[in-house]
Order: structure tokens, then C-alpha cells, then sequence
């Protein structure tokens, strides 16, 4: 499916969490010429730092407007990431494109679809037919909500369940849920956003972060981040924490 825009400067909706791959594919979707709205969700991440990173970024990218939406995921548990009685994993086992089938501690129960469905009212709001969101091959065997069929479910589901996705009863006006990121490596990801000329180090993609976004360095986030930056042969510009 093509990601170029159906027309001159057409809305899109960006999920954005100031992380690597979100950055990515906002300065993608700005670069194919897209007027873009990221949208970042407060849902209560222990790695809340990643929302100033994405204020900054956004701020760099120039794009037409950045919206941060607050939602308390932290009433349902169950993940590392909003669960401060969890430890996030930094020994690899578990991780994200592991291929024990095991879903990773860090998975947030049904997280992207909840994302994705406010980017979703986001859209219909603006007329925007084009959401973005940032699945990649790396979290293929651990996270559900990365594979390609759930964002062809997605998709199938947006085109029902919205009152301009039914009215338009035409495909070429009709959702459609780009994934442009979901079947490259990770160092593939770092080439492409170093081609756009991505500022890597104001980013934030470390699990447990600190306050001024400074990386641990050895959860498995940042382990997949390093090996990204060392295979894509680009200096990892990331800034860790000294007892890191």
C-alpha cells in the first residue's frame, strides 16, 4: 500500500511518542508531504520523559500541530512500563523480537489498539484519512499490536466503524493505516531517519529513562537501540546515564 498522499498537503495523524521510530516515520510522513498531527499519550509511562523528547521534536520538525492526550493505563497493570512493582527486563530473554513466542513483560494490554483508535477520532475530527504509527519487524514475535495483520484488521475496522469511512463508499477516500516502518530492521529504521536528517539524540526510547531523558543503557530497549545504531554504521548520538 502506497504512503504517498492522495492529495497536495492532506492531513495526517501521526501517533508520536518522541522515541526512534515515531520520530521516524513523523519526519516520513512530513517529508512526503503530508501536513502532519502528532499525537502523544500521557497513559501513564515510567519512561514519561519520552513526552518532552517529543515536544522537541516536534517542535524541530515544524509540523502543523502536536496534541499530548492524558489516559491512565497505570488502573489496569500488567506491564513493566506503567507497573513500578515490575522490573523492565535488561537481560535480552523475553524481549521483543525474541523467538521464544513469549510476550514481553514491557507489552501494555491492548495499547496500540487504544492509541490507535483516538488517533483514529483525531482524523475523523481534522477529515484526515491517513493515520501513521510506528510497528517495525522487531516486535513482530513479542508485541500483538506490531504485526502486519492487526494493522490490516485495524485498518478493515476504521473504514467500519467511523461515520466518514462509511459515507465515503468509495476506496480511494477511505482509511488507510500506514505502518511504512513495519519491515524494516532497526538499523534500517536509523538509516532512513538519518537520510532525513533526524536528530537521534533528543529522542527517547529507554524504558526507564530518567527525568531529563538520559538512557539506562541496558534495558532491552536500549539493547536493541545499540545494536541498531552499530549494524546501520551511524554514531549512536543517545544520551545515557553515567551509572548506566
Amino acid at each position: 500500500m502506497s504512503t504517498a498522499p492522495r492529495s497536495s498537503n492532506a492531513p495526517a495523524v501521526i501517533l508520536f511518542s518522541g522515541g526512534l521510530d515515531s520520530s521516524t516515520i513523523l519526519s516520513l510522513a512530513k517529508s512526503l508531504g503530508y501536513s502532519c498531527y502528532a499525537l502523544s499519550v500521557s497513559y501513564g509511562q515510567r519512561h514519561a520523559s519520552e513526552l518532552e523528547a517529543a515536544k522537541k521534536m516536534a517542535s524541530q520538525l515544524g509540523i502543523t500541530r502536536h496534541h499530548t492526550i492524558e489516559l491512565d493505563l497505570t488502573a489496569f497493570g500488567g506491564s513493566a512500563l506503567t507497573d513500578q512493582n515490575l522490573d523492565v527486563p535488561i537481560d535480552g530473554r523475553g524481549a521483543a523480537g525474541s523467538n521464544s513466542g513469549h510476550i514481553p513483560i514491557t507489552y501494555v494490554p491492548a495499547r496500540n489498539t487504544i492509541l490507535l483508535s483516538l488517533a483514529l477520532a483525531w482524523a475523523e475530527s481534522l477529515g484526515s484519512l491517513d493515520l501513521f504509527y510506528g510497528a517495525n519487524a522487531v516486535d513482530f514475535s513479542g508485541y500483538p499490536d506490531c504485526r502486519p495483520e492487526y494493522v490490516r484488521s485495524f485498518e478493515v475496522m476504521a473504514n467500519l466503524a467511523t461515520k466518514l469511512g462509511v459515507e465515503a463508499n468509495n476506496p480511494d477516500k477511505q482509511f488507510r493505516i500506514h505502518a511504512p516502518i513495519i519491515e524494516m530492521s532497526k538499523a534500517q529504521i536509523i538509516q532512513l531517519g538519518h537520510t532525513l536528517g533526524i536528530d537521534y539524540s533528543q529522542t527517547v526510547s529507554c524504558y526507564q529513562a530518567n527525568q531529563v531523558g538520559e538512557a539506562c543503557g541496558v534495558c532491552d530497549s536500549c539493547r536493541l537501540r545499540k545494536i541498531g545504531f552499530q549494524e546501520a554504521g551511524v554514531p549512536d548520538p543517545t544520551r545515557y546515564q553515567t551509572t548506566g
